[in-house]
């Protein structure tokens, strides 16, 4: 059964741990995850010559270089010392998939995807295992969560997951139409016709979902 798990961690736990001390007021997401000791970050809360004065004087951080940003927000290419404990990596090792990984005020938030409920626990216990203390803040099963709030069938909610995983919304896409059909063993009609019913159910999902925020509550006087 797919899970997710969302988990807390302290940030003075990872490989950021004494730039977080150097400066409390960082906030980083993550841009993206890739198999290497490298990553991209996204970093804020400070001007640019204190971040990077940080980055140069972390014991855990051996390169970083600045890849873009402005207006208080810089993208960071980082290599991590390979004695660290990466957290990422251990994810991947469960054939786990990080679909967002945020800090700040000295906290990691990760929300993780597991093909099975049984990879959360030897996740959890991997971290414990390296002196990590994570907090389990929610685990769910997507497909039922999904289906509740958007409407969509358990072949719609398959066939978005499987586009996603291959890239196909990224830009440039990474998979064809064609390609993603015959890896899900459908025609070409059988999948747009699948993702078209998808995206709507979840356009008219939001727009109700919308439409009751936005609605004015009756207030009643005595």
């Amino acid at each position: 059964m797919v899970s997710i798990v969302d988990i807390e961690l302290a940030a003075s736990e990872t490989g950021l741990g004494d730039v977080f001390d150097a400066i409390p007021s960082l906030s980083c997401e993550m841009e993206q995850v890739i198999a290497s000791r490298n990553r991209t970050l996204w970093l804020s809360g400070a001007d640019l010559p204190d971040l990077e004065s940080a980055l140069a004087a972390s014991s855990t951080v051996d390169r970083y270089t600045k890849i873009g940003g402005g207006d208080d927000r810089w993208l960071f290419d980082l290599e991590f010392d390979p004695d660290i404990v990466d957290v990422f990596e251990i994810v991947r090792s469960e054939d786990g998939t990080v679909l967002s990984a945020t800090a700040d005020s000295g906290v990691w938030r990760l929300s993780v995807r597991f093909l099975e409920r049984e990879a959360v626990g030897t996740f959890y216990e991997r971290l414990r295992s390296t002196g990590i203390t994570p907090e389990i803040v929610r685990l769910y099963d997507p497909t039922t969560e999904l289906h509740a709030q958007y409407g969509l069938t358990s072949q719609q909610y398959r066939t978005l997951l499987a586009a996603i995983d291959r890239g196909y919304f990224e830009i440039p896409r990474k998979i064809t139409m064609k390609e993603l059909s015959d890896e899900l063993s459908v025609s070409h009609q059988a999948l747009s016709e699948q993702l078209r019913r998808a995206y709507r159910a979840l356009i008219v999902a939001e727009f109700e979902q919308s439409a009751t925020r936005s609605k004015p509550k009756s207030i009643s006087i005595n």
